[in-house]
């Protein structure tokens, strides 16, 4: 495989939508230089009225303790998208930088879906870092642009060590059943066509880069099998 500087992926489940059985997830990458970079940071502390399906577990910073690290000890937050559920708890890795698609940056300083978590995402311009679409951050951590369930959406592919190549869809693919090619035409819905065209773009990269593991980013079956922190795949 190709060379990488990541060590460890830790999977945190740190909420849920019990009426569904969905997970709320996000992970921590460590490299061998001793970065921690997080991607997403799960649900806010104060869920909204009109959010009132989500339900907190054990937050991000509870779960980065129990392995003996603090918010400042987050180097970067890899933020997916900004929807309630992935971008909750940003604004407390107050020394991170923030990865992000520039296009979803831009479309969510008007989207009012956005709108409820923007005290978390909306941090000082020296610390964000915008990149345009699929973007090598470190060796072996890659941003993959997949717009569909939102603009500007990421996927991120990891290499590790021993595990090898594993793919975070996060929400481009949130269910196993949704990775497929056999997908039904959508007559014109170009929201629709976005999602099928990341989908068939992340089989074709899991085919091309040899991926070892998919984790869809709410698959509870999954979630019940996978490693979570304090546990991790190296």
């Amino acid at each position: 495989m190709s060379q990488t500087s990541v060590n460890r992926l830790y999977l945190m489940q740190v909420g849920s939508m019990p009426e569904y059985q969905i997970p709320i997830v996000c992970f921590l990458v460590q490299t061998k230089d001793g970065r921690n970079i997080l991607i997403d940071s799960g649900l806010p502390a104060n869920i909204p009225d009109e959010a009132s399906d989500f339900e907190n577990g054990k937050d991000v910073i509870e779960q980065l303790a129990s392995i003996g690290l603090t918010p400042d000890d987050i180097d970067t937050v890899v933020s997916t998208h900004y929807d309630i559920d992935h971008a909750g708890r940003h604004a407390a890795f107050t020394k991170a930088h923030y990865v992000v698609q520039r296009a979803h940056h831009v479309d969510a300083a008007s989207n009012p879906r956005f709108a409820a978590t923007r005290t978390e995402w909306e941090q000082p311009l020296a610390r964000l870092r915008l990149v345009d679409g699929d973007t090598e951050w470190l060796p072996g951590l890659t941003l993959i642009e997949t717009s569909g369930h939102v603009p500007g959406h990421q996927s991120v592919l990891v290499r590790l060590p021993n595990t090898g190549a594993v793919l975070l869809t996060i929400d481009a693919v949130p269910f196993a059943d949704g990775f497929s090619r056999d997908q039904q035409a959508t007559d014109g819905d170009a929201e629709a066509e976005a999602v099928r065209a990341s989908t068939i773009k992340l089989l074709d990269l899991a085919e091309r880069e040899h991926v070892n593991l998919v984790i869809f980013g709410h698959d509870a079956a999954q979630w019940e099998r996978l490693r979570k922190l304090p546990e991790y795949y190296d």
